[in-house]
């Protein structure tokens, strides 16, 4: 059931990769009497904030558990390896799986990727997180993969990174409470969708957009209706239909038969 605007504020939780910035300055004008705070958590720690209570909405990775979040899926990122910038890798475009056999892979606890058997050679050790992982490529320890916005967020000036052609990706959705969907998380949907200010007060259900994105047609970007094809004009006028050889009819009514000429008697 859809909540009332019972909170001040609007707390957006989301994790290491993700950039809420374009949409916080969208809310902040639409909404300059509603503050938003952000709280930054890592993957685990972002969906646990979700079910206490601690964020009303996060920009988090799939999969959530959908039994008691709704999420509305927003991109996909492509993966990449992270490599020092003296590595063979480095004289390719991009690379795949395969290409990487005989390298040790760095596996952090704190991956994303959801492996079913990570590619290489393992490690001695798994790091702990990610940000480890990168200071032990950075020491040609090993290589990484991780989603490219990981990659940029520890960018460092001797390392750098080539797609991996098939390497599982990582998507990011908005997710929160499914019981916990309150007008402002509809207003932050509204937002994410790209609708205008006005579309966005008329605040259509997240529910409803949640059941769409897990299978039902999905509605156009940015929530513009779509046009019935042969659809009448406002004037209420009924379209015009078609001659037997697909020309448009003139003026509604059906086409006189021609017959063949009378002789005079």
């Amino acid at each position: 059931m859809t909540g009332s605007e019972e909170s001040s504020s609007f707390r957006l939780a989301y994790v290491p990769g993700v950039t809420p910035a374009k949409w916080v300055k969208v809310w902040n004008e639409r909404l300059p009497g509603v503050p938003l705070t952000l709280v930054q958590a890592p993957v685990a720690e972002a969906v646990e904030l979700l079910r206490a209570g601690e964020a009303d909405a996060g920009l988090v990775r799939l999969p959530v558990d959908r039994t008691f979040f709704s999420a509305i899926p927003l991109y996909t990122e492509t993966t990449v390896v992270v490599v020092p910038k003296d590595h063979l890798i480095t004289a390719v475009d991009e690379v795949s799986l395969a290409d990487l056999a005989d390298e040790v892979v760095l596996h952090p606890l704190d991956d994303v990727l959801g492996w079913e058997r990570p590619p290489g050679e393992p490690a001695f050790e798994r790091p702990a997180t990610t940000p480890d992982a990168i200071e032990l490529v950075a020491a040609n320890i090993g290589l990484l993969l991780v989603p490219q916005s990981l990659a940029r967020l520890h960018h460092r000036r001797d390392l750098t990174y080539r797609p991996v052609v098939d390497a599982p990706q990582s998507s990011v959705a908005l997710s929160w409470p499914e019981e916990a969907t309150t007008d402002l998380v509809e207003d932050f949907i509204g937002i994410v969708r790209g609708r205008t200010a006005n579309s966005t007060r008329g605040r259509t259900p997240a529910r409803a957009e949640a059941e769409v994105e897990r299978g039902a047609k999905r509605p156009e970007q940015g929530g513009a209706r779509q046009k019935k094809p042969g659809a009448a004009k406002a004037t209420g006028a009924k379209p015009a239909g078609r001659g037997a050889h697909g020309r448009s009819g003139s003026g509604g009514g059906k086409p006189a038969k021609r017959g063949k000429p009378r002789r005079r008697s």
